[in-house]
């Protein structure tokens, strides 16, 4: 009762919250919808540093724990961890997240760019770490579309799952260092997945998706991806929900070298 209690609260006190991103309602399951719109909030909330940290990790753990009781009354998505390791495992399961790119493109020699330490999702001001892949394109101009293509580069989910939430309205100037963002929460791997500095996001919360399905285009938003320094990435991450409802950062290097290629 008091998850339910929290998740209640957290829903209506969003509706005042001031964001950016305006969640309008695209789905045919309003139950999974309000999830949607309660991540929204409290995201919004923790990048404004409106919820203490240890209030916002007993919402999210709600929110996950919630989702993931809605996902394993369906037949379909209820797997062991057995399961879920062969899943991962096969090569099949996961798409490259860049149109047109290898994995040539993550970048470090090994994917060394992942720093898991010291992340914590619920402290924005608690810098330093880098829990996740960036994976660059040929961009040596700086305007977001690829020199070998002429064309802008489509980000694609890297597997089938929900839009959690999304921001569209990042400008330059502003402090927020993942600019335009996508959440999506896979129900298998009961996971989420990040992709931040996008220029144009395609996706709407409460949608679902495929994976290889596009979500939006390559960007060079956020505070220091629009730098001049920081050449054009996607910057990828993934978080495994543990028992207790809360995000421990994993490396998906080895994910991406068996993901299959989109042309």
């Amino acid at each position: 009762m008091r998850v339910v209690g929290i998740l209640g609260a957290l829903l209506i006190g969003g509706l005042n919250v001031a964001s950016s991103q305006v969640v309008v309602s695209n789905s045919d399951d309003p139950t999974l919808y309000t999830y949607c719109q309660q991540f929204q909030t409290l995201y919004t909330q923790i990048r404004e540093q409106q919820v203490t940290p240890d209030s916002a990790r007993m919402q999210f753990s709600g929110i996950m724990h919630a989702l993931q009781t809605r996902f394993h009354s369906m037949e379909s998505y209820r797997q062991d961890s057995l399961q879920r390791d062969s899943l991962r495992r096969t090569g099949l399961y996961f798409s490259f997240p860049l149109r047109g790119y290898t994995t040539s493109a993550i970048g470090g020699t090994h994917g060394e760019g992942y720093r898991g330490t010291g992340f914590d999702l619920f402290d924005y001001t608690v810098r330093g770490s880098h829990p996740a892949q960036d994976i660059f394109i040929s961009d040596r101009n700086q305007d977001v579309i690829d020199d070998r293509t002429g064309k802008p580069v489509d980000i694609l989910a890297m597997s089938r799952g929900l839009v959690l939430a999304i921001e569209t309205a990042w400008k330059p100037g502003s402090e927020y260092r993942g600019g335009n963002w996508i959440w999506v929460y896979d129900p298998t791997l009961h996971g989420l997945f990040y992709y931040g500095h996008n220029s144009e996001v395609a996706v709407s919360p409460g949608q679902w998706v495929q994976a290889g399905q596009k979500l939006g285009e390559m960007g060079r938003t956020g505070f220091n991806a629009y730098k001049t320094r920081s050449p054009t990435h996607l910057h990828l991450m993934y978080l495994q929900i543990k028992p207790d409802g809360l995000p421990q950062p994993g490396n998906i290097y080895e994910w991406l070298l068996t993901a299959k290629l989109s042309k």
